[in-house]
């Protein structure tokens, strides 16, 4: 038997969780009402935005805000090669095609020389969807290093749909604005069960514009004028409402909803452990010849990153990746893969023609990446014996 079984992801559920779900249960109203409508509320304060709106998943959100923003058939939208299936996916939803591009092989991070090169060439882009890959952000802001890519979205005429899926909480600068505070941009988080805090299932809506929140607000829950609190709550009959759209069903739960209060909660706590987390490693790999460990982009510190991943890249000349993980499983120790790209990808390799030949930044990625273990209850003895196990094997 391994000395340790350190699983990849493991949940911290010790605040306030069951006293929430208690009252949930009490109120005698499971679904979306004002257990929702406190969560929205208090996430919109932490990150500093004008509307937040809760729904079922990031998917869904991300999916609402390419809506919100009128992207449809005809129309491009940027996206890294270096993420989920979702990010891509949602631009299909609406009948438009996604203009998949090479990322850098540093960071893990969409550039945005990328994306003003690719939106320069394409006539078609309506919209950029920057994943902020690992949890730290995409240079959105403009500082001493270029242009950000909220200047040169605003030049290009784009819209900014931010794949906030790892970034909470996390900062845009040094000590600067929290991730999802920007007033142009729709930024969609995650609260999935291995997110940097959950409500089980679930996302958000983060957004400065009210055109676009009121839009999302109608098409999150089939297109009606009025929503479910709302409605029986009010004077007025429930029963008296309209439909304005041909909307989704994408409303998240108070009972999930107490969750994500409880888990807000703390977000900080839980930050401030992956980050210790995440120097443990550094000061342990640091030595290691075959492994890069993650970089931070210029710009950050690590106390602007919400160490969601820690991603690390095995040199050229190192052991195979494929029997690497193997080797550690074995040892215990749950590792991942973020992400096979898109262009690696069935669908979108043979829909758009491409080939690993034409991102050879992602390349340098895919060809010896994978990810450690990192969450706030990690031990920092598991860690040790983790870069322990790291240093026999791959030295």
């Amino acid at each position: 038997m391994p000395a340790y079984n350190i699983p990849f992801a493991r949940v911290v559920c010790d605040g306030h969780e069951f006293k929430y779900i208690q009252e949930v249960l009490a109120s005698g109203w499971l679904t979306t009402a004002g257990q929702c409508r406190i969560f929205e509320e208090e996430f919109g304060r932490a990150v500093g935005t004008a509307h937040a709106l809760a729904v079922n998943s990031c998917t869904s959100a991300l999916h609402l805000a390419l809506e919100a923003a009128g992207v449809g058939p005809g129309d491009e939208v940027i996206v890294p090669a270096l993420t989920f299936t979702a990010t891509a996916e949602v631009v299909r939803y609406l009948g438009a095609d996604p203009v998949i591009a090479d990322v850098d092989s540093e960071t893990g991070l969409l550039k945005p020389e990328t994306v003003r090169d690719l939106a320069q060439s394409r006539p078609r882009v309506k919209a950029v969807m920057p994943v902020h890959y690992g949890g730290q952000s995409v240079r959105m802001l403009t500082d001493e290093t270029g242009p950000g890519l909220l200047e040169m979205a605003r030049e290009l005429g784009l819209s900014i749909i931010e794949d906030a899926a790892h970034a909470f909480p996390a900062r845009y600068q040094a000590g600067g604005p929290k991730v999802g505070s920007l007033a142009e941009t729709i930024c969609c988080f995650s609260f999935y069960a291995n997110k940097t805090i959950t409500s089980a299932e679930g996302g958000l809506l983060a957004t400065g514009t009210e055109a676009a929140a009121k839009r999302a607000r109608i098409m999150r829950m089939h297109g009606i004028d009025r929503e479910v609190w709302e409605r029986f709550t009010a004077k007025t009959p429930a029963w008296q409402y309209d439909v304005v759209a041909p909307g989704y069903k994408y409303n998240l739960s108070d009972v999930l909803a107490a969750i994500g209060r409880a888990q807000l909660e703390r977000a900080e706590e839980f930050r401030q452990e992956r980050e210790r987390c995440a120097r443990r490693y550094l000061a342990g790999l640091g030595t290691l010849k075959n492994l890069a460990p993650p970089r931070l982009r210029a710009g950050l510190t690590s106390a602007d990153h919400s160490w969601h991943l820690f991603p690390v890249v095995l040199r050229p000349g190192g052991p195979d990746r494929d029997q690497l993980i193997e080797d550690l499983t074995a040892r215990g120790i749950g590792l991942s893969v973020h992400y096979r790209p898109l262009y690696r990808m069935k669908y979108y390799a043979e829909r758009y023609r491409l080939s690993p030949a034409d991102f050879p930044e992602t390349e340098k990625i895919w060809a010896g990446t994978f990810s450690l273990p990192i969450y706030p209850s990690l031990k920092d003895e598991e860690i040790d014996y983790i870069c322990a196990a790291l240093a026999e094997l791959a030295g």
